[in-house]
């Protein structure tokens, strides 16, 4: 019998010459980390690595080259993607799916690695059902919004990036006693909203778990309300974070209407893209190293169609159809936190 299992734990290395691999969507930092960490593994069990660049734009067009030890000797610091990256809508018309297959199969690619959010795995579910090689997909989004992985790789990394901005601004805001709404990324996910309010002491977090559209008007007065409970205790400054796309007319239609019932200044701010940028913190250089030892070792051990997460600082495997569901949580106890004391205690501070 052992004999036997040394026999098929062999073919499963012969049967794995070539991965391919691609980042996708929303860069994230950490992407690099993670390509590299995918090298450097693959290169351990004798195996090559091409990389697409564009996403999956570079599997319509076979824009691709060899990855070499030397090419991510040093990239684990970087931002961004060495293997850039681009939204792909060909990926969801059947021509696209059959010119992404033909240039697998003519470069001879035996698995291929997704670095990207749910976007990139509905384009890599898709692609399973015209090509047959393995599959499996790396949580990269900043979004953390990807079910089955306690974080995403760049979630800390934006976050940081996030408060230190929000830091700088609580500056001026104290300087000149000013209210400031500041609207953060997470498409429609509060998971950087909630974490960021909380580590910036923000006076108000506003977010899809806390709020609802029917509810506005109720919003404003109750915003308008607190803040002038504030302002009558002492001056000081009053940070509102809001998470983007839950304000119809965006945060500076928020601003602009806190202003009117309150008849207090309110200034918008859009941090935008800065969360997506710059050097990955240790965490997320650390989370995206052990992740593609991860799918490296995954597609070794027979792993087809599965996202490598981390779950109670544990790596194991998810289907990637459970991934893209989109029940991930905020925290409960982060939520009930800001809005049954931090805010109330806010209220004192201003």
């Amino acid at each position: 019998m052992l004999i036997i299992a040394i026999l098929l734990i062999k073919s499963l290395f012969i049967m794995i010459k070539r991965i391919g691999i691609l980042t996708s969507g929303g860069d994230a930092p950490g992407m690099n980390a993670a390509i590299r960490s995918i090298v450097l593994a693959a290169s351990h069990f004798d195996i090559e690595v091409i990389g697409f660049y564009h996403g999956y734009n570079g599997l319509i067009d076979d824009n691709c080259k060899p990855l070499t030890l030397r090419d991510v000797s040093s990239i684990i610091q970087l931002g961004g993607t060495i293997l850039k990256s681009a939204r792909c809508p060909q990926m969801l018309q059947p021509q696209g799916l059959k010119q992404a297959t033909t240039t697998l199969l003519k470069n001879k690619i035996d698995a291929l690695i997704v670095i990207g959010g749910d976007g990139s795995f509905k384009g890599l579910l898709s692609l399973q059902d015209h090509w047959h090689g393995q599959v499996i997909g790396i949580p990269g989004t900043i979004d953390n919004d990807l079910d089955g992985t306690d974080y995403t790789i760049g979630f800390s990394t934006a976050i940081n990036t996030a408060l230190d901005a929000i830091d700088k601004i609580r500056d001026t805001a104290d300087a000149f006693e000013r209210v400031f709404l500041i609207e953060l990324m997470g498409r429609h996910s509060g998971h950087i909203t909630f974490n960021v309010g909380i580590a910036c002491a923000a006076e108000q977090v506003i977010s899809f778990e806390n709020f609802s559209p029917d509810n506005a008007k109720e919003t404003l007065e109750k915003l308008a309300a607190d803040i002038h409970a504030a302002k009558k205790q002492h001056h000081h400054s009053y940070i509102i974070v809001v998470a983007e796309n839950l304000w119809q007319g965006g945060i500076t239609k928020l601003a602009d209407d806190l202003t009117t019932i309150s008849g207090i200044d309110c200034t918008a701010c859009v941090l935008g893209y800065i969360q997506r940028g710059g050097s990955p913190d240790a965490k997320d250089r650390i989370l995206a190293t052990k992740m593609g030892v991860a799918a490296v070792q995954g597609l070794l051990d027979g792993k087809d169609g599965f996202m490598v997460c981390e779950q109670n600082n544990s790596i194991s495997y998810l289907p990637l159809t459970l991934t893209i569901k989109h029940t991930k949580t905020v925290s409960e106890s982060l939520v009930r936190a800001q809005d049954n004391i931090l805010a109330l205690t806010a209220k004192q501070n201003f």
